[in-house]
C-alpha cells in the first residue's frame, strides 16, 4: 500500500512539474503598463553650470628689497596682520649710516664754500661801492682843475697883451705862464686817477662776476651732494622692509641672518594678501559652456575644509585669455566672494555651481520625455505649432524672457494617443536642470501624461532600435 502511494505522489510531481512548463506565463501580470507615463507639471528650474576653481586673495603682493645686505630682525610671520607702512623685517643698516655721516660732511664743507664766495661778493661789492666814490670825487677834482685851467689861460692872455702894450711886467707874465702850466698837469692827474679808478672798477666788477660764478658752482655742488645724501638716505630707508598694504602675511621667505642678494633681481621676502574678507576664485569654465556665463550671476559651492557648509558669491568677469591642455580649451572665471568670517582661505579648492538661468514657476517635462523614441520611429523635422493661450500665460511667467528671434530649441515628447499608441507632440525647449527642462510652446498642458520610457520588461527609456517591436501587453498568468 505504501508503494502505490509513493507511485501515486511520484506521478503527480511529475504531472505538475509538466504542466508548469506547459501552462507557464508568456508576459507579466495584467497590471504591467506598456509605457512609464510623467505628468507635465510645473515647478521652479534652475539651470547651471558646475566647475571646479581655487581661492585667490583679491590682491597678492610680493614684498622684496632693493638692496643687498644682511637680514638681523624679522617683525612679521606667518599670518600676521600688518599694515600699510608697518616694518617687517630689516636689514643690517651700519655701513649706510657711515656713508651717510661722510655725504653729510661733504654736504657742509660744500655749503661753507658756497658762503665763502658769497662774502667775497659782499667784500668786492664793498670795493666797488667805494672805487665809484672815489670816482665821483676825482671827477670833480678834474672839474675844478678844468675851472683853474682856464682862468689860467685867460690870466696868461690877459698878461701877454699887457706885456705887448708895454703895460705890464715880466715877472707878472712868467708867473701867469707858471700857473698855468700848474693847472694843465692838475688837470692831466685828475684825469689820470679817473682812468686808474676806473680800472679798478672794471677789475672789482670781473671779482664779483667771477665769485658769483663760483658761487653757483658751489650751489651746483650743494645739490649734487644732497642728491647723493638722498641716495644714501633712500638707501637706509630700505634697510627697513615695509609692507606695502594692509593685509596678513601669508608666506615668509626669509630667515634670521640670511643674506640678502639683489644684484640681479629683486628677491621676495614676504608675500602679503590683501584684506582676505573679500576673496576670489579661479574657475576653469569649458569653452561649451562660458557663454552661459554673464557678470553678477549668483554662485554657490562647498570646500573641502566645510562639506557641510554652503557659501555664496557671484560672477565677476570671464577672462578672454583661453588655456589649452591636450586639445581641451577652458577659459577663466573670476567669482567675488565675501569671506566676512575668514573661514575661506587661499589655496582652497571649490567645488562650484554657477546659475545661469532660472525659472521660478515653468511649465516643465522630464528629460527622460524627451530621450525617449518608440521602437521604428525615424528621426524628421519637426513643425512646431503657434503658441497656445496656455504656454503664452506660461512665457508670461518667466523671469527673463528670451527674445523672439532666440527661444529655445526644438525637440519633441511622446503622449498616448487614443488607440492606445505614442502620439508625438512637437515642443519649443527653454532651460534645463538637467533632470527637468521647461517648455516654451507646443500642446502640452499642466498635468498631461507622456512617455518617459518603456514598461518594465519592453525595453528601456532610450530604447531607439528600429528593429524591435512595440512592447504589448503580456498574457496574464494560468495559475
Amino acid at each position: 500500500m505504501r508503494r502505490v502511494w509513493f507511485w501515486l505522489v511520484g506521478i503527480l510531481a511529475v504531472a505538475g512539474t509538466v504542466g508548469f512548463f506547459l501552462w507557464r506565463p508568456a508576459g507579466g501580470n495584467a497590471s504591467d503598463a506598456a509605457y512609464r507615463l510623467a505628468a507635465v507639471e510645473r515647478g521652479p528650474i534652475t539651470a547651471s553650470v558646475r566647475a571646479t576653481g581655487t581661492l585667490n586673495p583679491v590682491t597678492t603682493v610680493l614684498v622684496g628689497s632693493q638692496l643687498s645686505g644682511q637680514v638681523v630682525e624679522i617683525l612679521a610671520d606667518y599670518n600676521t596682520p600688518v599694515k600699510e607702512g608697518q616694518v617687517v623685517a630689516r636689514l643690517y643698516s651700519e655701513q649706510i649710516k657711515s656713508r651717510r655721516d661722510a655725504a653729510l660732511a661733504d654736504l657742509a664743507q660744500a655749503k661753507a664754500d658756497r658762503d665763502t664766495k658769497s662774502a667775497q661778493i659782499d667784500k668786492a661789492q664793498s670795493m666797488l661801492q667805494r672805487s665809484e666814490a672815489v670816482a665821483a670825487d676825482l671827477a670833480a677834482q678834474r672839474d675844478r682843475a678844468q675851472a683853474q685851467l682856464a682862468e689860467a689861460q685867460r690870466n696868461f692872455e690877459r698878461q701877454v697883451e699887457l706885456t705887448t702894450r708895454a703895460v705890464g711886467t715880466q715877472n707878472a707874465l712868467d708867473q701867469a705862464k707858471t700857473q698855468l702850466d700848474i693847472q694843465k698837469a692838475a688837470l692831466v692827474s685828475a684825469q689820470a686817477q679817473m682812468a686808474s679808478n676806473k680800472a679798478e672798477a672794471t677789475g672789482l666788477r670781473a671779482d664779483i662776476a667771477l665769485a658769483e660764478a663760483g658761487v653757483k658752482s658751489a650751489e651746483a655742488l650743494i645739490l649734487q651732494r644732497q642728491a647723493k645724501l638722498r641716495d644714501i638716505e633712500i638707501d637706509l630707508d630700505r634697510t627697513d622692509i615695509r609692507s606695502p598694504v594692509d593685509g596678513v602675511v601669508v608666506k615668509r621667505d626669509i630667515e634670521l641672518g640670511q643674506t640678502v642678494a639683489a644684484s640681479l633681481s629683486t628677491p621676495t621676502l614676504f608675500t602679503i594678501a590683501q584684506d582676505l574678507r573679500e576673496i576670489d576664485i579661479y574657475a576653469n569654465i569649458d569653452e561649451a559652456d562660458v557663454g552661459r556665463l554673464k557678470p553678477e550671476q549668483p554662485v554657490s559651492f562647498t570646500v573641502n575644509a566645510y562639506p557641510n557648509r554652503t557659501f555664496n558669491g557671484t560672477v565677476r568677469l570671464v577672462r578672454l585669455g583661453a588655456q589649452t591642455v591636450q586639445n581641451v580649451v577652458t577659459y577663466t572665471a573670476v567669482i567675488g566672494v565675501k569671506n566676512r568670517d575668514l573661514a575661506l582661505l587661499p589655496g582652497m579648492t571649490a567645488n562650484l555651481q554657477i546659475v545661469t538661468d532660472e525659472r521660478d514657476d515653468a511649465l516643465r517635462v522630464p528629460n527622460a520625455a524627451l530621450r525617449f523614441r518608440p521602437a521604428g520611429t525615424v528621426a524628421s523635422a519637426v513643425k512646431l505649432p503657434a503658441p497656445d493661450a496656455q504656454n503664452a500665460k506660461a512665457s508670461g511667467r518667466r523671469r527673463d524672457a528670451r527674445p523672439t528671434g532666440d527661444e529655445g530649441s526644438e525637440g519633441r515628447v511622446y503622449r498616448l494617443g487614443a488607440d492606445g499608441n505614442p502620439e508625438l507632440v512637437p515642443v519649443r525647449l527653454g532651460v534645463t536642470d538637467g533632470n527637468y527642462t521647461e517648455v516654451l510652446r507646443g500642446e502640452l498642458k499642466e498635468g498631461t501624461a507622456i512617455i518617459t520610457g518603456s514598461g518594465a520588461r519592453g525595453g528601456s527609456a532610450t530604447d531607439t532600435d528600429p528593429g524591435r517591436s512595440t512592447p504589448r501587453p503580456r498574457a496574464p498568468r494560468m495559475f
